[in-house]
């Protein structure tokens, strides 16, 4: 079994800070979990995505919203956004969503940086719109993004929404890009939120990748970091494909594992084997091996 490779390699080689970066000619992992926005793979939901919400702001667009399942690359969208807007657009990114916990007002000031502590909430909204009055007056649009939205409930996003009402001439002083899960967009469709949709002018969902873009996006994170194209055989790629259901973040879960099997090995490439020993002790792990977990006898 691959697991008993590991932990020959383990025993063998403990002291080896290498792992398969130095095996492989890579600079550094290219499968992390953690978003990064240097990494973000443009499939065509993704580059249309982002060319949306890049038009959303350019002409302050009130609400977008933006939808998806867990790991397909939400949040990696966003940062790519924050790192291309840092100097002209003054944004604001709250990323704890959960409305048990905190006051929503208090939230969007220190996603700007401004004091909250100790004060009402009648003086926490006057104080966020003289800031929005002056960042306007400045050329600078502010715009609050708000990753896991669905968490917020109705009452979360009523409050955001009240917030955003204020305006300058015919432009809106607040842009607000709502992120979150496809919960959100069943929230959104509540009646108590009729108010906010009549609001949204821009709702993408992001679906999951095609077989053809996994196989893109493998490519694409192993050539970043210096690594072979042809890393991954084709077969392992079309497992990959099948068991991670297009879902980014599976689709790094199983390439890293893989790695990690491939170099116990001594191998110079990732084949389906390695594929199949990750999706295997997955499921003795009972943990999910993927939407195509029946893949792995295949």
């Amino acid at each position: 079994m691959a697991t008993e490779a590991c932990r020959r390699r383990n025993a063998s080689s403990a002291a080896d800070p290498r792992m398969y970066e130095e095996f492989y000619g890579m600079r550094e992992r290219p499968f992390a979990l953690l978003p990064d926005a240097s990494y973000l793979f443009l499939s065509k939901g993704h580059s249309t995505a982002l060319t949306l919400l890049r038009y959303s702001i350019m002409n302050r667009q009130g609400f977008t919203v933006v939808s998806g399942e867990v790991g397909s690359g939400k949040t990696t969208l966003i940062n790519r956004l924050l790192d291309e807007m840092k100097t002209n657009v003054t944004v604001g990114l709250i990323n704890f969503t959960s409305h048990t916990f905190g006051d929503m007002g208090e939230w969007i000031m220190m996603a700007y940086g401004l004091p909250y502590k100790g004060k009402s909430k009648v003086e926490l909204y006057d104080d966020f719109v003289q800031f929005m009055i002056s960042e306007y007056a400045a050329g600078r649009p502010v715009v609050l993004i708000v990753d896991e939205a669905q968490n917020l409930g109705i009452s979360g996003l009523e409050e955001i929404r009240m917030l955003s009402n204020v305006n300058a001439q015919k432009d809106y002083l607040l842009h607000v890009i709502l992120v979150g899960q496809p919960e959100l967009r069943s929230l959104l469709q509540s009646r108590q939120l009729r108010q906010l949709t009549q609001r949204v002018s821009v709702a993408y969902h992001l679906n999951r990748l095609t077989d053809q873009e996994v196989a893109q996006y493998i490519v694409h994170r192993v050539t970043l970091v210096g690594g072979s194209e042809s890393l991954f055989s084709p077969e392992a790629i079309r497992l990959i494909a099948a068991a991670s259901d297009g879902i980014p973040r599976l689709v790094n879960t199983f390439c890293d594992l893989a790695l990690v099997y491939a170099y116990s090995e001594d191998k110079q490439a990732v084949t389906a084997t390695e594929v199949r020993a990750v999706l295997e002790d997955r499921v003795q792990m009972g943990l999910p091996a993927g939407g195509g977990a029946g893949i792995v006898a295949a």
